[in-house]
């Protein structure tokens, strides 16, 4: 598609959709669940035998669960930018999370996955964290809880840090004596049911976004009773993993900073602790979300029912914390879709899928018209046989002109310097061995080559006080 016409195709809204008795009847509603630095500590992804996520595994029972999943960028502003326009971020230049999404020239008039429903006859709410907490997006909804400026209720927190380490910030973790009902997911949660039992006589798209496991691990302490620190199983960490790993990346690591903190304070198996706890809490929210969902009207509507999370998370692999890199931990995310006459019960997918794919699925199972300008393409193949031929790699971009594609056997990063990496994951799922200096495995260094994007949009404008990272 040439420059001119992508910008006409974004800057057209989809004529309103004038709605029938019948096409009433056939257009589903959809319940869209985002969860945040969610990586695949899930039962049903079994990333940490520890891991405790009984009412997810049971909302992926319903469908399709994609188990070869990857973000479009590893932090959150970029990824849900990216998710929600159907744009990559190489393409609209928001690589960080302090460049508002409609400061960018390329997405100042996208047509958002919510306004495309919305100018298609439905109404679409939303609660909680589905763009960056920075950046809401009013125009991407009828109504928002808490608010169109405030995109997610406040959780309370403890007087002081807890975990001990000098400078924390928000990265910390520990229990918070109070009640379920004072955190902010258990009010989006509250907030979204009542909205799934609302009189209405529009088709609905209702988003619900829960924080947890975000940082800071603030959660009632009997989801850290459920982790007993001596029970805890550290990651599998190889001492020297940086050492064939380009300079780019070894700056991405910041091996010196965080990894160095957790150790020299002794609080790995703590912030392991936390960060399962804070996934059990938001598995507890998810439960109480479906049961409301399962009670209410909407479920007897043949609803699309999706959860994805924005994308992974560190917790010591490659001497890395947090998101920030271009390493599985970091680009998998969870993704489990059911589409009704569509999905079957109980299918696992690992053809290696995008969160960039998400909004012309959705287009797809829900017949509005197409948007030529999404960079994705539509899933229902997949969610039909998930088995079927698929021969599109994930492509995830971290700033500018860094970008890693992951196909369902390999990983292969480029860096804006020319340095690169190339990982068999059937060999080496932990991303060990670096083999991309290797002659033998120029021919697969070539192929994969052939997916880096060919636009690396300049960056967007830069603002201060985005807000979490």
């Amino acid at each position: 598609m040439s420059t001119t016409t992508r910008r006409q195709a974004l800057a057209t809204v989809a004529a309103p959709f004038v709605l029938t008795s019948q096409n009433r009847r056939e257009r589903p509603d959809v319940l869209m669940i985002a969860v945040d630095d969610l990586n695949d500590w899930v039962s049903c992804l079994g990333g940490h035998p520890n891991g405790r996520t009984p009412n997810l595994d049971r909302l992926a029972s319903r469908g399709v669960l994609f188990t070869n999943a990857h973000c479009a960028a590893p932090l959150c502003n970029p990824s849900r930018a990216a998710l929600m326009t159907g744009i990559r971020p190489s393409t609209s230049g928001i690589y960080t999370n302090s460049q508002p999404m409609r400061k960018s020239p390329a997405l100042k008039n996208a047509v958002s996955l919510t306004q495309h429903f919305m100018a298609s006859g439905y109404r679409a709410v939303g609660g909680g964290k589905i763009y960056h907490g920075g950046y809401p997006d009013a125009a991407s909804w009828n109504e928002y809880f808490p608010s169109q400026t405030k995109n997610k209720p406040d959780d309370p927190l403890p007087k002081r840090p807890a975990n001990g380490i000098a400078g924390t910030g928000h990265f910390d973790w520990g229990p918070v004596n109070v009640p379920g009902e004072r955190m902010g997911d258990h009010q989006v949660v509250d907030w979204a049911i009542g909205e799934m039992n609302r009189p209405r006589t529009q088709p609905l798209f209702l988003g619900a976004g829960l924080f947890r496991p975000h940082l800071p691990w603030y959660v009632p302490p009997k989801y850290f009773d459920m982790f007993p620190l001596g029970k805890i199983e550290l990651p599998r960490v190889k001492d020297d993993d940086l050492d064939d790993v380009p300079a780019q990346g070894r700056k991405f690591a910041k091996a010196g900073g965080d990894h160095k903190s957790v150790i020299d304070n002794k609080q790995w198996k703590q912030a392991v602790q936390g960060y399962l706890a804070s996934i059990a809490f938001m598995d507890a929210q998810l439960g109480r979300l479906m049961e409301g969902f399962e009670k209410s009207p909407m479920s007897k509507r043949n609803p699309v029912v999706l959860l994805w999370s924005d994308h992974g998370w560190h917790l010591g692999e490659k001497l890395h914390w947090r998101k920030f890199s271009l390493w599985e931990e970091s680009t998998r995310n969870v993704f489990t879709m059911t589409a009704p006459g569509v999905t079957k019960p109980g299918q696992r997918c690992g053809r290696t899928v995008s969160t960039m794919d998400i909004y012309p699925t959705l287009v797809d199972l829900c017949g509005l018209p197409k948007r030529p300008e999404l960079e994705g393409a539509s899933l229902r193949p997949l969610l039909a046989n998930p088995g079927a031929a698929w021969d599109r790699p994930a492509v995830c971009t971290y700033f500018r002109n860094n970008h890693s594609v992951r196909s369902e056997r390999w990983r292969y990063t480029r860096y804006q310097d020319g340095g690169e990496e190339l990982y068999d994951h059937h060999a080496d799922p932990m991303e060990w061995e670096n083999l991309a200096k290797r002659p033998e495995y120029h021919t697969i260094r070539q192929e994969l080559a052939r997916f880096l994007p060919t636009v690396n949009a300049p960056d967007s404008v830069q603002e201060r006080g985005s807000g979490e990272e």
